[in-house]
């Protein structure tokens, strides 16, 4: 029943407020072929997912002492030494090794192509843990909710950067090539921008309780951001916020992803579908099966799009199909 109260919970917090300025298409669901993989073992619940410069695809497990990838068209689930829970933060380096939140160590750990494990503490006696993102210097970004910092961990040291917010609550971590890092504070409702000297700067959303959640940012250096409450995409680019209305009754977004044409792809957990937005236009696909529930996205380097399923499954949609 884990799965679904993850679902409960997603759905709750989004109280869509309506609009529709975005245009819509529905696509036809025999028109596309989705790749999907069912879990090993019934109660498992994909959470997070990452893509491995190699096309390894790997994915977190909630309540389960093991991690899971799609490496050669096979799924694999590999142990780990307890069971993780809410494990909502999963990044993969430029090495190909595979970071992930690990609460129940009270800490960041990583794995190795081989599976084996590193874990490293953060030395406080309870963790909540966020997103987490790997910059391509191999830097490690993650959100504490319980420190109310976006930390990085780069050479087994740990940096905290704590910023005074109303509310605060980090939760969506991104870092630009530049080594900019970006994070969302839900409850203080904005966007916050860590520069590489460490420099920190807010910025209020314009809508009020939009709940920002997941954060992307794309090639062209826009920071793209889920307001979940609003039902909404934003964009903060050259300091100024766009906002994109995803048409639909309250279908709760969730996780985020930017292809490398422009395309911002997110799950739409209510409906069982993703989303992809393309000069204000908002593509919706179908999956294949009544009941999907797409929380996280990540895009590989042949542009197929994959999602973890928390109703028991990986799945992809082909770049063919993905390609706008």
């Amino acid at each position: 029943m884990r799965r679904w109260r993850l679902w409960l919970a997603a759905a709750a917090m989004a109280a869509a407020l309506g609009g529709g300025a975005a245009w819509l298409l529905h696509l036809d669901r025999s028109s596309v072929r989705f790749v999907e993989y069912r879990m090993l073992q019934s109660l498992d619940t994909p959470t997070a997912i990452a893509a491995a410069p190699d096309g390894t695809i790997w994915f977190t497990i909630d309540l389960a002492a093991a991690i899971g990838r799609v490496r050669g068209e096979q799924l694999e689930r590999l142990p780990l030494a307890s069971k993780n829970v809410d494990p909502i933060g999963l990044g993969v380096g430029p090495d190909g090794d595979a970071w992930y939140t690990d609460n129940s160590a009270r800490g960041i750990s990583r794995m190795t192509a081989s599976g084996e494990i590193t874990s490293f503490p953060l030395g406080t006696p309870i963790v909540r843990l966020g997103r987490l993102a790997v910059a391509i210097d191999g830097a490690v970004w993650f959100t504490e909710a319980t420190s109310y910092s976006i930390t990085r961990l780069k050479e087994r040291e740990i940096t905290r950067h704590v910023f005074e917010s109303p509310g605060g609550d980090p939760y969506g971590v991104a870092v630009a090539e530049d080594g900019t890092a970006w994070a969302t504070l839900r409850v203080g409702n904005q966007l916050l921008r860590i520069a590489p000297d460490g420099e920190m700067s807010a910025f209020d959303l314009p809508k009020p309780a939009a709940g920002p959640s997941d954060v992307a940012v794309g090639l062209d250096g826009s920071v793209w951001f889920v307001e979940v409450r609003a039902n909404r995409i934003g964009r903060l680019r050259n300091d100024a916020f766009e906002e994109y209305d995803v048409p639909g009754d309250n279908p709760v977004l969730t996780g985020l992803a930017v292809a490398r044409d422009g395309a911002v792809w997110f799950g739409m957990l209510r409906s069982g579908s993703l989303g992809r937005l393309v000069d204000g236009r908002v593509d919706t696909f179908k999956l294949p099966r009544d009941g999907a529930r797409p929380c996280s996205l990540a895009i590989d380097t042949s542009g197929n799009v994959w999602y973890a399923d928390i109703s028991g499954y990986v799945g992809m949609l082909p770049m063919r199909y993905a390609h706008r």
